[in-house]
């Protein structure tokens, strides 16, 4: 081996390193994540040459001001973003293959183009011409957006001094490579090297860069942990491949809200906005049928309604199935055993089957009360009012307990026309009297299946 590189193990979700093979990591805990890559050595000279120049500033003599933000032009990105693009920022934009990342992306880049706005797109992973093609589907663009098909980060690095443009798009990060790092592009060294130089163009040019950002099979982005760490924005795009619908996520924002969705529906001609996401959740909802009600949860400040469905039926089997599509399994086997224990029913003898319309996943704990009530309303097949909408989390003992921005979800709720709404009784007293919406506050499950049933008769 070449004198000053050593060979050693980087776990590859968390970025522990290790002398040696590990079967288990001691930073993360995970199983078999070790992988063996070979680095240089040689550098501590040259580290301690830039330390010797090092400053120090108090915090009181740095001076800040309200951050400059970019317009995108799509207002569910800007949502997410938290207003628009920051100057200087990193964001990492994730999500499954063929999902929509890179025309999202294109998308941005072509209305920053129209607002003559100097854009690079740099792909690793498609041609020129393959690009050109893309975008002519996607509409016109600006004279302002320049193309780079490149992968090594030194002429990248080099590219981008050299033209300084305002954004930066990488498409994907997976791609890049340093050629002082002898392991592939993909690896561990290889993203954290190239993300750690792309940072420092970042903050040391003031330009802002997305970087897009393959997923593993678990839904995380490929690499080490210590890429999302990294950057100042982490987005995932969600969504069935085969549906109409992307959903954009932010998990992590240093510049806004983490809890913030984007709504994009795809089109031919790309991605389009889905400025009502309630409304287009409950197109198709069934009338007068049992099992189906609507229910409502927050995603940031954005509340949105959607419809949940259940379908309870005899098992003629031993082991009951039990099926969860877009909320959490455990916690619809956990409804089922408080309407056995508290109401009596008997489901341990009934196949049920729970759904959210539409493919969108939520886990919100106000969305317990919505599948309380389908799965009641399945079981003695009693259809519930199509005007009725309804929010709260359901505990142990049965009670409905309260959550959070009510008065937002009652609003979004007589905006689109409901009548009734039953929520916690907890906050129906911070509520304003409003005559257009009649609000049922219940204490516990028993009190909204009564009232359900009592509409019925």
């Amino acid at each position: 081996m070449a004198k000053g590189k050593a060979t050693v193990f980087f776990c590859q979700d968390c970025g522990y390193e290790s002398s040696k093979w590990m079967g288990q990591c001691p930073g993360c805990g995970g199983g078999n994540t070790f992988v063996e890559e070979v680095i240089d050595k040689s550098a501590p000279a040259k580290v301690r040459k830039e330390a010797a120049k090092a400053e120090v500033v108090k915090i009181a003599d740095i001076k800040t001001g309200r951050e400059e933000r970019l317009t995108t032009g799509l207002k569910e990105l800007d949502r997410v973003l938290g207003g628009g693009i920051v100057k200087g920022s990193l964001v990492l934009v994730g999500g499954d293959p063929g999902i929509g990342k890179s025309t999202l992306l294109l998308q941005v880049c072509r209305n920053l183009s129209m607002q003559k706005t100097d854009v690079l797109y740099i792909s690793g992973e498609e041609s020129l011409q393959q690009i050109k093609i893309r975008a002519e589907r996607i509409g016109e663009f600006g004279d302002t957006l320049s193309l780079l098909c490149e992968t090594n980060l030194d002429t990248i690095k080099e590219v981008i001094s050299r033209t300084k443009p305002e954004i930066v798009v990488i498409d994907s990060i997976q791609t890049m490579y340093n050629e002082n790092i002898t392991s592939a592009p993909g690896s561990v060294s290889q993203v954290r090297e190239a993300t750690g130089v792309l940072m420092q163009i970042a903050k040391g040019l003031g330009i802002s860069i997305f970087i897009v950002g393959h997923v593993t099979k678990e839904g995380v982005v490929a690499g080490p942990r210590v890429l999302e760490h990294m950057v100042d924005t982490v987005l995932y795009f969600e969504g069935d491949r085969h549906a109409a619908y992307r959903i954009l996520r932010g998990v992590k924002n240093r510049f806004g809200s983490t809890n913030e969705i984007g709504v994009f529906e795809m089109c031919n001609e790309g991605l389009r906005e889905v400025e009502n996401p309630s409304e287009y959740m409950l197109s198709g909802k069934p009338e007068g049928a049992s099992g189906s009600v609507v229910a409502c949860s927050m995603e940031g400040t954005r509340p949105i309604l959607l419809e949940i469905q259940a379908l309870v039926c005899h098992s003629n089997f031993g082991m009951p199935r039990r099926t969860a599509a877009g909320t959490d399994y455990n916690r619809v086997n956990l409804l089922m055993a408080v309407l056995e224990k508290r109401l009596g029913l008997s489901l341990s003898s009934c196949d049920a089957y729970v759904n959210i319309a539409g493919g969108i996943r939520m886990n919100e704990p106000a969305i317990d009360l919505g599948i309380v009530l389908a799965i009641v309303s399945s079981y003695k097949d009693v259809p519930i009012d199509e005007k009725t909408i309804c929010f709260g989390e359901v505990g142990l003992s049965g009670e409905v307990r309260a959550v959070s921005m009510t008065a937002q979800r009652v609003q979004e709720a007589e905006k689109l026309g409901f009548t009734t709404c039953i929520l916690p009784e907890v906050c129906k007293a911070g509520l304003k009297k409003n005559s257009n919406i009649n609000v049922v506050g219940v204490s516990n499950v028993q009190d909204a299946i009564r009232y359900i049933l009592s509409k019925e008769k």
